[in-house]
């Protein structure tokens, strides 16, 4: 995609969360509503959430085909961005030792942990069925978006 229209995508689509969530105190109607419009907007395999309870990340709200229900700590690229407190991007998720493949038609990944009072409450995760989808771009905006969750939390 051409880094001008992606960047005017985002705008967008950061404009159309901000309206979404900004009169809904209920997270997982908004968490619903975010997966939707990013995957609607970005054209994007897969996206949604998976919030931490206990020692694993449990499957929350999404966009895409089936997912997998619990990720250990540490465990996939979901459990490693939740256990280091980073954005990890992946440009093929088979060269990831560890990936979890929830579905073989994933190629490439985007995973950004969200906090609540500086502890790590989640994560967005997002795929794409294509090779090399994500880069700085993505990041920059999703983590917007993810410090939009972040101000609904805290």
């Amino acid at each position: 995609m051409n880094i001008k229209i992606k960047e005017k995508n985002y705008i967008q689509l950061n404009k159309k969360i901000n309206s979404l969530i900004k009169q809904e105190k209920n997270l997982i109607a908004n968490f619903s509503n975010i997966c939707a419009a990013i995957k609607e907007t970005m054209n994007f395999f897969w996206v949604g959430f998976y919030m931490v309870e206990k020692n694993e990340l449990i499957l929350g709200p999404f966009q895409g085909t089936v997912a997998c229900t619990r990720i250990k700590k540490g465990k996939g690229v979901c459990g490693k961005a939740w256990e280091k407190n980073i954005t990890i991007i992946l440009d093929d998720v088979n060269e990831f030792k560890g990936h979890i493949a929830c579905s073989n038609l994933s190629k490439s990944e985007i995973v950004i942990p969200i906090k609540k009072k500086n502890e790590v409450y989640g994560v967005l995760d997002i795929d794409h069925d294509e090779y090399k989808t994500f880069d700085s771009i993505d990041k920059k905006y999703l983590k917007k978006i993810v410090k939009n969750i972040e101000n609904m939390l805290n």
